[in-house]
Order: C-alpha cells, then structure tokens, then sequence
C-alpha cells in the first residue's frame, strides 16, 4: 500500500481512505491511485444483461420476488419506538459543556455558509481559491457536502441551513449522471447520508434518492463470487431493476493487487444495505450485503465468502479476488484498507438489537487475533496496533486506525464480564497513544500516520506522512470514550482539538487541511473536506452534548457518522394500509 500512498496531502475529496473511501479510510489510496486502469482487462469486468448475472443460491427467481407483496415502512411508529428524543432532552447540563458545543455549532455553520457561499453544489470546498471542487471519486454525482452535512445541521438545529440543503437535494441533485464512481464513497456519504436524513426528519424525499441511488450499485455485485469491485459506472443502468438482470460497468481499481477488491469496502456495505431493504421492502439490498436475519430471505454471500477462505492467523487481508474469492496478498491492517469492515460486524449486531449472532463472533474472533498479533506496546508505554505483512510486523499506525479505540470500547459493554474490563483498558489505551500523536505535533493536531521505530513513538518519520486533512477518526473515539466511561479528560482532549482547528486550519473561507502538523506556520492544502462537516464537527458536538442525543440505544452511526436506528422492532406494513 505504501507505493500507492501519495508524497503529499491527498488533493480533495476523493477517498478519504481514501478518507472514507475504500472505507472510510480507503480514501488515501483512492486519492493516491487516481482514475482506475481501464486497460488492464484482468481488473476490469463488463457486466451484461444477457441471463448470466449470478445468481445467489436461493432458489428464488427474479419473476417470484417481483409478485411477493409489497410493503411500506411506518415511520411515525418507528420514531415512536426510540427510547430517547432525537435532540435529547435532559434538563440541567452542564454550562461549560454547552458553551463549548455551541462553539462547534458556530464552526460548523462558518464552515457551511463558506461552502454555500463558494461551491455550492459542487463537492468540496476550496476555502483559499474560494471555489469548488467536484473531483473523480462520485461518478458525476454533486452535493458530496450537501449530502454529508445533511444530518450534522439537524443535530445541530441549524434550520435554515438544513432547509437550504434540503431544498438542493430537492431541486438539484441529479442521479442521472454517467461517470465512474467509488462502490464504497457512494454507499457511506450518499446513500448514508440520505438515509440518516430520512430516518432524522421522515422526508420522502430523502428515502426515494436513496433507494433510487442504491439501485445503480447493484451491477457490481455480479461477479463470480458476488464479492463486489471497487468501481461502478453510474450511467449504464440502462436495463437495471430490482428484479431483473443489470447491465452496467464495474471493476477493481487499478492499483489493486491483480483486479481485487478491497476488504474495507466490500466490507463496508452491510449497514445501508439492510436500510435499503427495509425501506423498500425489496430484499435484494440485504441479499447482495448479507444474510439479512430481517428478510429470511437466504444465506448471506460476502460473509459466506469470508468464512469460507482460510484466515492466516485468524486475520483478515486487505485483498480480496472477487472471481476466486481466494486473498490475494496478506497484508492486514485496521487503518486504511480494512478498518470499517471491523467496524461494520460490531454494528451490525448492535444494529440488529444484538440478534446478528453471526456478526458478533466475526467481530469477537477478529478481534482476539488482532490483540494477538498486531497489538503492541511500546518502549515508552504506547499501545498501538500494527500493521502486518505475510506474518512480518511493520510498526506504525495511521490517523485512520485511530477509530479503533472507539470500536473497541463499543464492543467492551457487550462482552463478556470477564473480558469487558480487559477491552475497555485496551480501548482506553489505544485512544491514549492517538492523543499523544497529537500532544507530540506543534500544531497539536495529528499526522496521516505515526511510527514506533528508531527510537521515535507516536510521531510521524516520513515528510509523507506529516500532513493533516481534518480526519475525524480521533475525536470520534473521544466521543465513544465519554459516553461510556463520562472521563473528563476526553472532553478535555477534545477542546485540545478545537482549539487547535481554530488556530491552524480555519481561513478566511472555510476550514483547510495542513501539509505538516509540525510547523506552527503550517502550509494549508486548499481543502475543506465533506468529512469534515459529517464527522469530525459531529463528534465534537456530540462530545460536548448529553447522552440522549442521538443516543447509542437507539442509533449506530456508519463509517462516515451518518446514525443509522437500531432495529428494536419490525416497521413495516402492506402497502395497502393507509
């Protein structure tokens, strides 16, 4: 992966595992690699139309899904079922929490005007050009910020700016686009984005782009495997329905070992996906994702893939053939490339109402094969988590992995009493070490990745590696950490954050991300990432909100921050009552 990373800051929005892309922390490859190889035919696949689609073992045929009865989804019962109000609403807060939150409100809303201001519309922000970015990661797709910000606006009562973004969702946001786009950007930032605002607000409209939109991933889902590649061209769904035979264009992207996909994004689906499936009724979306516990529908296909093949060391590579279903190479690691798939199992039973059994031991044997072989401490007392190659251990960590001090601790309050203790000091460890790679910078902000060699610890040794582009996968553990422990320090830690944002990144319009944390006159690189507004802002206000806000009973959030209601019962009626 190291060859693929770029010299310098990624330039825009495109993967933030590229930011979340490739996962939610693909995006740096993606931005790194560019527009996929077209011409290497082992990577690309063209999928026809023409009655070879594959088929998952159901027994099911397309004509018998189409006459099964529809449904509706009720969505005054279902916001009648969460156990807290969505804004919360416990008296007597703590007012020094609140001035802070409010604060974060006031960057949020200097963060959008800036962009409604200058780009509206197009993807990002340039905040020093004071002009839009579209970039090649959404197959022509536009509103990237508007989509992402959608929900931290209403959180954050920002009304009006909710109703302009809603009112260009409305009006403006065109589907019918034909370009190349990221399987995984699309899935976490559009279709997440437009679901948490359905679920938020009961807008139509939002559900119907989002179900439209998830329809024109389905082609790159046939493959031999079923294990999806990495790209999708948007615009050849000419012939592509819910249950019919699609034709379109998918492939791997072109820096990819020999055409794979990557484990982050196939593995970064099964959340939407359920969602999208329970709101149309159509089990396709839970077919293509899983074996989805709501639908009975039929055994599930990328987890029937994954624990099929053999695991070296009970590890998870990155690399995955979507024609052999066999790993292609064996490098493993929780940051860029693999980190949301970890993410996605444990959310996926806490999103089931802890019923996906299935899910939880895939998280829970990952996990103690993680702890086993790529957790380490250092001389200096950090524990960090290593990457690992064909069994060789390379000792640095990414800005990336740093989420997993979050994942950890929400996996720590349903395990088992001997081990939950255990879990949260390991958590609670992880996101110490995360906290040092910023104590340790000038800027008090964290590099792209930190290393615990030649005698240096939690500090970046590559010029490469010494840039920030506004992540938000440290403070959004700083934010699980504090609902589930109430540490003072981690709201500490978090003012830290602000203030450090205030004084390094923030410009005349907008916010911008910086090429060296270690410079106190840091270069700013021109970017105000969609992230930005859907994660980093989102966590520090929840960081400094009550616990009943979007609470953790009610609502899981994907790997873009994007909360996503827990399942507590089934919302569904027949179409015909009214």
């Amino acid at each position: 992966r190291d060859a693929a990373l770029p010299r310098g800051p990624p330039a825009a929005a495109e993967p933030r595992h590229a930011s979340p892309a490739a996962p939610r922390r693909l995006r740096e490859q993606l931005r790194a690699a560019g527009p996929p190889a077209h011409t290497a035919a082992a990577t690309r696949q063209q999928v026809r139309g023409d009655g070879r689609r594959r088929e998952l073992d159901t027994g099911a045929t397309p004509a018998a899904r189409e006459t099964r009865a529809p449904s509706r989804f009720d969505y005054e019962r279902f916001r009648r079922s969460l156990r807290h109000p969505v804004r919360g609403g416990r008296p007597g807060e703590d007012p020094d929490a609140r001035a802070r939150r409010m604060k974060i409100k006031e960057m949020m809303k200097f963060a959008w005007d800036s962009y409604k201001q200058y780009a509206f519309g197009k993807n990002e922000l340039r905040p020093l050009t004071k002009n839009g970015h579209i970039g090649n990661m959404f197959g022509g797709l536009r509103g990237a910020t508007v989509v992402d910000a959608l929900d931290t606006l209403y959180i954050m009562e920002l009304e009006e700016e909710f109703q302009e973004a809603k009112k260009w969702v409305e009006k403006s946001f065109d589907l019918n686009v034909n370009g190349e786009a990221s399987l995984f950007e699309v899935n976490i930032r559009y279709i997440g984005g437009l679901l948490a605002a359905y679920y938020l607000t009961g807008e139509e409209v939002f559900k119907s782009k989002a179900l439209e939109l998830g329809e024109k991933l389905l082609p790159a889902f046939n493959t031999p495997t079923g294990i999806p590649r990495g790209v999708i061209n948007l615009g050849r769904q000419d012939t592509c329905s819910l249950f019919s035979s699609c034709s379109g264009m998918s492939w791997s992207w072109g820096w990819a070992s020999a055409g794979s996909s990557i484990l982050a994004e196939f593995g970064t689906l099964h959340l939407e996906f359920l969602h999208l499936t329970e709101l149309s009724g159509n089990p396709v979306f839970a077919e293509k994702a899983s074996t989805s516990q709501l639908t009975n529908e039929m055994v599930m296909n990328i987890r029937k893939v994954l624990n099929r093949v053999e695991k070296p060391q009970g590890l998870y590579p990155n690399f995955l053939s979507p024609v052999t279903g066999n790993w292609v190479q064996h490098h493993v690691s929780i940051g860029g490339l693999g980190d949301s798939f970890y993410e996605y199992l444990i959310k996926s039973w806490l999103m089931s109402d802890k019923k996906d059994s299935e899910a939880k031991k895939m998280y829970d044997d990952a996990l103690e094969a993680i702890e086993k072989h790529l957790v380490r401490r250092s001389a200096g007392g950090l524990t960090y988590i290593a990457e690992w190659r064909g069994g060789i251990l390379d000792h640095k960590m990414g800005h990336l992995a740093c989420f997993s001090g979050g994942m950890i601790a929400l996996g720590a309050e349903h395990a088992s009493e001997e081990r939950k203790q255990h879990y949260m000091d390991l958590a609670a460890e992880i996101t110490n070490t995360c906290h040092e790679s910023y104590a340790r910078s000038d800027t008090k902000l964290g590099p792209e990745a930190f290393r615990f060699d030649t005698g240096t610890e939690a500090m970046a040794t590559r010029l490469s590696e010494r840039y920030y582009i506004l992540r938000p996968e440290v403070v959004e553990s700083y934010m699980y950490m504090w609902r589930l422990t109430h540490d003072l320090k981690y709201r500490q830690w978090g003012w830290e954050v602000v203030k450090a944002l205030e004084k390094h990144c923030r410009v005349e319009a907008g916010f911008s991300g910086i090429r060296d944390v270690y410079t106190t006159v840091p270069t700013h690189d021109n970017m105000q990432q969609s992230f930005f507004l859907a994660e980093t802002l989102k966590y520090l206000y929840l960081l400094f909100c009550e616990d009943d806000v979007l609470s953790l009973d009610d609502w899981v959030f994907n790997t873009e921050a994007h909360p996503l209601p827990v399942n507590h019962t089934n919302f569904k009626t027949k179409a015909s009552v009214q």
